[in-house]
Order: structure tokens, then C-alpha cells, then sequence
């Protein structure tokens, strides 16, 4: 019988060392990947290079979602709410941070955190939530071909360059369909221009001004018509055509930021281009600030948290990581003493802008959560296919931005 039971706990002992041992398996599997879910479609590929070298490196595998469509936002908010969110996301800084608030993990910890700029990082009650992912500006890229930027300084020079190049046969200024490329980023220049921009947005949110009874919007509203009146119809461009009409010619400039310059990589180019402000009201300054922020989930399980954070630091301090930020992902470096000598032609206007100090703010980090594909757009798309007056238009902006604030 002490045989029999011997044996019996023998048999017990290894049938709890399996479970043990498949528990233990099971956990080393699920911590040695995370998700990662991202907005930048311009460095989907590169990002995903990027995770295939951090395993290599690591033995980690990070998994990358591609966002679809324009509400990447939307998509992330619907995901974390339902518990089936991914571990590290990128978010805009300011309203899309705040909305997030509650799923943001405190990430100060993070080494290279201290070796940022305080006024790049994203905080919420005196902690860090989100990381940089570069510093960005956006404005008029332009051919040096076919427009002289000392020529192009207010309305009027503006909607000349548009008709003499309508006269030649070429595309004077192009926007595109996407929600920020439509009416988001250029939407930007009548705020930033102000004397105290954020002072004015509160009140608009508050229904104390109307941007139709607001002068840089009513300048904001003639450069907009002369790009309907003399420009093709945005809404039958994409993104990809347009930045292949400029990369071939055919469109003299567009606004967009040195983001766009990836675009042109499968180009033969044969004309050197340059970025330089949209001039309302005569502005010589480049809109540059943090178009992007990591953050990491709180729900997430505290070692899928470890491993993001991992991953961040590897992507900001470690020789591989760096040379994908700068030279694959084309971003400037936010980190000090990380430098780079791979900058784009459009990259290194933003840089120079910066350092000359020659910037005004972005006010789409303050825009109302979900506006612009919601509410903006519907209005820009109206503008676009009908007689819509510039008044009209105004009028139409101010309500969309009611009924963003609940009013």
C-alpha cells in the first residue's frame, strides 16, 4: 500500500509540474509579444521593419495594426473602451490626450523622458502620458521651379500664382480629400496667427465669437475660394495623387507638411522643392509643433506595459532604434543630443524654421475631439460641390464647431 501510495503522489507531483510548466510556457508566450496601433500611415512599413528588428534584437514580437480610413481615432477609442485595445497607440497631443485620460499609463519612468523638452511632452496632472513622436510643420510644399515664395506673401499674390498657372496649363495649389488634408491642417493658419490663439478657441467653444464675424477667418474663407475657383476639386483627389501631381509637375505646390516627402521616393524628380508658410494676413511663419504622442495603455496587463516601454526605450536610445526614427521613419529627433544627417529637404526647413524660432502653434491639438471628420468635413464637402459663398461657408464652420461643443 506505500508503494501504491507513493506512486500516487509520484503521479500527482508531475501532473501539477505539467500545469505548472504550461502556465509558465503559456506566460513567457504572451509576454514576449504586444500590440502596437498606430496613425501615421506614412511609416506603416518602416514601423513595421522596425518591430521585425527589435525581435531580432529581443526576441519580442511586436505586432503592428494598420489603421483604415480616416478614424484611426475612433477605432482606437472603440477598441481600449471595449478591453480589446492594443498595448502602446499614438493619439494627438491635447483633446485626443485628454479624452484618453483615463487609459493613459503614467510613463515618466521612461529613461529618456528627462532628455526631452518639457514643452514636447504630453502631461496630464503633472505626469507624463505621451511621448513625441517627432516635431512636424506643415504649410505650402512648393516646386522652386514654378513659385518663388518671396512672390507669394498674402491673398493677392496668392490667387495670382493659382490664375497664371491655371493660364499655363498647370495645377496652381492642391489639397486632397483625407479629413485633415482637407479642411483640418489648413484650418489651422486663421487660429495660430492670432495673439492669443487658445484664449480665442475657448471662447468660440463657448459661442462668445463667430469665426464668420472673425477677420482672419474671413481672410481664411477668400484663400479658400480661390482654390476652388482656380485649383482642381480636392474631393476627386487623393492623397497619393496628389503628391504624385506635384512630384511629376503637374501641380505647382500643395499644403502639406515634411511628412509628404516619403511620398515622392518612387519619383524621378527633377526639380528641388521647398516649404514655406501659407501667407494669410501676410504670416511668415511655419506651423511646427507635435503632430503625434505615444502613449501607453493602463488597462493593459503590467508586464504587456513593461514590454511597451522596453520597446520605446530601445526606439529612442539604441543605435538600430534611433537610425529607424531618423533615417527610415524620417523624423526629426526630439530626444537631446540625438542628431541627424539624413533630414529631408522638407524636414530641414522645419528644423530651420524651429531653430530660428520663426513658428506659429498647432490649434488642431486643441480642436474639439472627432470635429473634423464629423463636423468639418461635411462642410468642406458642401463648399467644394455647390456656389456655397464664403460667407456661407463661415456660417456653415461655426455651426459645425457648435455642434461639436454640444451647442
Amino acid at each position: 500500500m506505500k508503494v501504491i501510495k507513493g506512486k500516487k503522489f509520484l503521479f500527482v507531483g508531475l501532473a501539477l509540474s505539467f500545469v505548472f510548466f504550461g502556465c509558465s510556457k503559456k506566460d513567457v508566450v504572451e509576454k514576449s509579444k504586444f500590440i502596437v496601433f498606430q496613425s501615421k500611415v506614412e511609416i506603416t512599413t518602416q514601423l513595421e521593419a522596425a518591430a521585425k528588428a527589435y525581435q531580432a534584437e529581443t526576441g519580442v514580437e511586436v505586432e503592428v495594426w494598420s489603421t483604415t480610413g480616416d478614424d484611426y481615432f475612433h477605432q482606437l477609442r472603440t477598441r481600449i473602451a471595449a478591453n480589446q485595445g492594443p498595448t502602446l497607440f499614438s493619439m494627438g497631443p491635447g483633446s485626443e490626450a485628454s479624452e484618453l485620460g483615463n487609459y493613459l499609463e503614467d510613463i515618466g519612468d521612461l529613461s529618456f523622458a528627462r532628455n526631452i523638452s518639457e514643452g514636447l511632452l504630453e502631461k496630464q496632472n503633472g505626469k507624463i502620458v505621451g511621448i513625441p513622436y517627432t516635431i512636424e510643420g506643415f504649410g505650402i510644399v512648393y516646386n522652386k521651379s514654378l513659385v518663388n515664395p518671396a512672390q507669394v506673401r498674402d491673398y493677392d499674390s496668392f490667387a495670382a500664382l493659382l490664375q497664371e498657372a491655371k493660364a499655363k496649363g498647370i495645377n496652381g495649389f492642391g489639397l486632397s480629400q483625407e479629413s485633415y488634408f482637407l479642411i483640418g491642417h489648413i484650418l489651422n493658419t486663421p487660429f495660430a496667427v492670432m495673439p492669443d490663439m487658445k484664449a480665442y478657441m475657448e471662447r468660440l467653444a463657448r459661442g462668445e465669437v463667430k469665426m464668420a464675424e472673425t477677420r482672419e477667418f474671413q481672410e481664411f474663407a477668400k484663400f479658400y475660394a480661390a482654390i476652388r475657383d482656380y485649383s482642381y476639386n480636392p474631393l476627386e483627389v487623393n492623397y497619393d495623387k496628389e503628391c504624385g501631381d506635384f512630384a511629376t509637375g503637374k501641380t505647382a505646390a500643395i499644403h502639406q507638411g515634411n511628412w509628404a516627402y516619403g511620398m515622392f521616393a518612387d519619383y524621378p524628380l527633377t526639380f528641388e522643392m521647398g516649404l514655406m508658410p501659407f501667407p494669410l494676413l501676410g504670416n511668415d511663419r511655419l506651423a511646427v509643433s507635435v503632430p503625434t504622442v505615444w502613449g501607453i495603455n493602463s488597462q493593459a496587463p503590467e508586464a504587456q506595459k513593461k514590454l511597451a516601454k522596453d520597446f520605446l526605450t530601445w526606439l529612442y536610445t539604441s543605435p538600430t532604434g534611433i537610425r529607424y526614427l531618423t533615417a527610415e521613419f524620417g523624423f526629426i529627433p526630439v530626444v537631446k543630443g540625438v542628431t541627424s544627417d539624413t533630414l529631408d529637404p522638407l524636414s530641414a526647413e522645419v528644423s530651420r524654421y524651429a531653430m530660428e524660432g520663426k513658428i506659429i502653434p498647432w490649434a488642431t491639438s486643441l480642436y474639439p475631439a472627432g470635429i473634423v471628420d464629423v463636423h468639418l468635413v461635411p462642410a468642406a464637402q458642401r463648399f467644394f460641390t455647390s456656389k456655397m459663398s464664403e460667407a456661407e461657408f463661415l456660417t456653415a464652420l461655426d455651426e459645425a464647431w457648435a455642434k461639436a461643443n454640444g451647442r
